[in-house]
């Protein structure tokens, strides 16, 4: 679903318990972050499988939950329908149909993220009322709507109420991004590529001036009748980026194609699982995103890097660049899946573990802080599935949807 370029054998990353590949402003990261919380993982002391929840999906592509108390889990199949899984069964009739307005002809394209309004549940479970989805139009173009949930049938959406919230003309058909989340802070999180084609073609990654390359962070619950307002302590708001003015929806510039990021919810940290070229995969990391917190203002640094390597030159200024806490390289992998910090109840020794894998090989990783903020990487699965996204449900289980073999699958400890 979102491959990076032609594919190059190097050698294979480091699947030990070490430290992977670095920066010193990663690590440093993790050094002075209070809000990293330590994790005990030993990954040899435990067996981790997929345990399948359902089977009959089309092309899954992301599994989230409403927050509602409902318990029920949305499932998005590429071609435009959203699917409820509930009690562990699938319902038979979508949740929301947009086939009509879904482009999903290219390996890239297609009904991308969802993401339903944050709601209050401490008063018992509430039906979630809005809820924004991200998809590439007839024309491939990429559109972030909201869509409301009917009154009669919390398991039915209203098709027709959609109301666009922003379009992005996307110059090819890959590197579309798709990703839309709500962040601890209330506000809209949109991960875009970097308009497609390979080696950032477009020149987008470093350009204040376009929204691609980027990731956003809009107000989009505030007033309702404006597709969205910017948040007053977005990063350039007020300020300019080397004398340049930057578009105040950007939150931090340098990414090739975000296709899955997620907040932790104990820490509020971000993890972004940026895809790479022809190379390297990388995982970023942000700490304490939230009101008060960290405000945004970051680069990531492509083109200038791919990973924690210049990018097609022997030296580069990587001044000013977050540079990734983990990485691999494209020795029978391909594609980088974003995943989550696991915070479930089952499995008490993956508490504290970033979980992530590769679109291609299915190989699963963990990644993880020890209690001297260091961090370490560990391969833990061989899923043998085509990994195209991550998700969590309501209690922060953790799930993962295989594109290929159109099923939806719990990771589990054995």
């Amino acid at each position: 679903m979102h491959q990076s370029g032609r594919f190059v054998a190097y050698p294979a990353p480091d699947t030990g318990c070490r430290n992977p590949h670095r920066g010193a402003e990663a690590n440093q990261q993790a050094a002075t972050d209070p809000a990293v919380v330590a994790a005990t993982f030993q990954p040899d002391a435990q067996t981790l499988a997929l345990e399948t929840v359902v089977t009959g999906l089309d092309a899954p592509l992301f599994v989230t939950n409403a927050g509602d108390g409902s318990g029920r889990l949305f499932v998005l199949e590429k071609r435009g329908l959203v699917r409820i899984v509930s009690d562990g069964a699938l319902v038979e009739t979508p949740f929301l149909d947009i086939t009509d307005r879904v482009n999903s002809s290219s390996n890239e394209q297609g009904l991308l993220g969802l993401a339903f309004a944050p709601v209050d549940t401490t008063a018992g479970p509430q039906e979630s009322r809005d809820f924004w989805v991200n998809y590439t139009d007839q024309s491939g173009d990429t559109v972030i709507a909201r869509f409301s949930v009917s009154a009669s049938d919390a398991d039915l959406a209203d098709p027709a109420s959609e109301f666009v919230v922003l379009q992005l003309d996307q110059p090819a058909r890959n590197h579309n991004g798709g990703m839309v989340l709500f962040g601890p802070d209330g506000y809209l999180y949109i991960g875009t590529g970097d308009g497609g084609g390979a080696g950032d073609r477009y020149g987008n990654g470093q350009n204040p001036a376009t929204l691609l390359g980027k990731m956003l962070r809009i107000d989009v619950t505030s007033d309702p009748s404006q597709p969205y307002t910017i948040p007053a302590d977005n990063p350039w708001v007020a300020n300019d980026w080397n004398g340049e003015d930057v578009r105040d929806e950007i939150w931090a510039v340098g990414l090739r194609n975000p296709w899955r990021y997620s907040f932790d919810r104990q820490t509020n940290a971000l993890w972004i699982g940026d895809v790479g070229q022809n190379q390297y995969e990388e995982i970023d990391y942000i700490p304490q995103v939230s009101t008060g917190g960290v405000s945004g203002g970051f680069n990531f640094g492509w083109p200038i890097m791919e990973g924690t390597h210049c990018y097609n030159q022997e030296n580069c200024d990587q001044t000013g660049l977050i540079l990734p806490v983990a990485e691999y390289s494209h020795s029978g992998h391909c594609s980088v899946t974003g995943g989550y910090v696991y915070r479930g109840n089952e499995f008490p020794t993956l508490q504290g573990v970033y979980f992530y894998g590769d679109y291609c090989s299915g190989v699963i990783w963990a990644t993880w802080a020890d209690a001297q903020a260091q961090w370490h990487t560990a391969q833990v699965l061989e899923s043998k599935v085509m990994l195209s996204s991550f998700g969590e449900d309501e209690a922060g289980e953790l799930y993962l949807t295989d594109l290929s073999g159109g099923a939806l699958s719990r990771l589990v400890v054995r």
